[in-house]
């Protein structure tokens, strides 16, 4: 089924390739990330897109690619405005970044610190997330004992799929799967650390790496209201749905609606909108301790 095409492309540049809610340009020795104002859920990219995204989720990457570099080194190179024509600048300021090519390692690598989403599911289901069993009795948004590790298969079209480590492993070695798990585990407690020191619990949060020259560097974006689960922790309470700076906003509607999450699915209403993009505001704000750049163009 197809999917929603926000985004035109960039002149005299070649047609980039198209993610859900990302535009990649390759340039021969570097890439052109693009992040766009598309937003996707139930694996489908949903209209209209949410003003000034792209550039308040780009713009928080860079904070943590540059907050995290001490961790483990990342593709950033340099915000794209200061190397392109200046109508394409002009297009794409505060939403793109030049980046370095690497092999991309094929799984998402996944930290959870809290029960939700599919984690909680399964652990409905069977007292496991990824075939790892947790205790008995824990509730929707409980913390984990511990942050637990559970890397996931990557898709360009339809659900990305948990798997469990061993999985990873067969398929990366066992060595690099464990030097992926460490890292994002680690990544995961100082993003966290950093949250919570503005009031907000990082739930749960993806990471991509890629390889190159057999370094393993920090990939796509990190820890956004996109990738990631953040809620307010002054309103956390274990066994209810918390309030979120995600696009859980957008999930919560979508479920009042009649939708069949098989057909195309409905528009989102302003309301939709201007809430979405007052999280993505917010969570900016606590994350950087700033406002994000948004000049009229682009």
């Amino acid at each position: 089924m197809s999917r929603a095409i926000l985004t035109t492309d960039l002149p005299g540049l070649p047609s980039p390739r198209r993610g859900k809610v990302r535009d990649i340009y390759d340039l021969g020795d570097r890439l052109l990330l693009v992040a766009t104002d598309r937003i996707s859920a139930y694996d489908w990219v949903l209209s209209p897109g949410i003003p000034d995204k792209g550039k308040i989720l780009h713009q928080i990457s860079t904070f943590w690619f540059r907050r995290l570099a001490d961790v483990v080194p990342n593709h950033l190179l340099d915000e794209a405005e200061n190397d392109l024509p200046a109508e394409v600048a002009r297009a794409v300021s505060g939403r793109a970044a030049w980046v370095q090519k690497t092999e991309v390692i094929p799984f998402e690598c996944v930290a959870r610190g809290y029960l939700a989403g599919s984690g909680y599911r399964e652990y409905v289901a069977g007292g496991t997330v990824c075939g790892l069993p947790l205790p008995p009795g824990l509730r929707r948004a409980d913390r984990l004992p511990q942050p637990i590790f559970t890397p996931a298969t990557k898709a360009e079209e339809g659900h990305d799929e948990n798997v469990s480590f061993a999985v990873m492993a067969d398929a990366l070695g066992s060595d690099l799967s464990t030097r992926l798990r460490n890292l994002t585990l680690d990544l995961y407690r100082q993003g966290a650390e950093h949250a919570a020191k503005q009031g907000i619990l990082l739930a749960d949060t993806k990471f991509e790496f890629g390889l190159l020259d057999g370094e393993i560097l920090l990939i796509d974006e990190v820890l956004t209201p996109d990738s990631s689960r953040y809620w307010e922790a002054d309103r956390w309470t274990p066994g209810e749905e918390p309030t979120s700076f995600d696009k859980q906003f957008v999930r919560n509607w979508l479920d009042t609606t009649d939708w069949d999450k098989a057909s195309a699915p409905p528009k989102l209403p302003p309301e939709v909108l201007a809430g979405t993009r007052e999280r993505y505001l917010e969570a900016f704000r606590r994350i950087t301790g700033k406002e994000p750049h948004l000049s009229p163009a682009g």
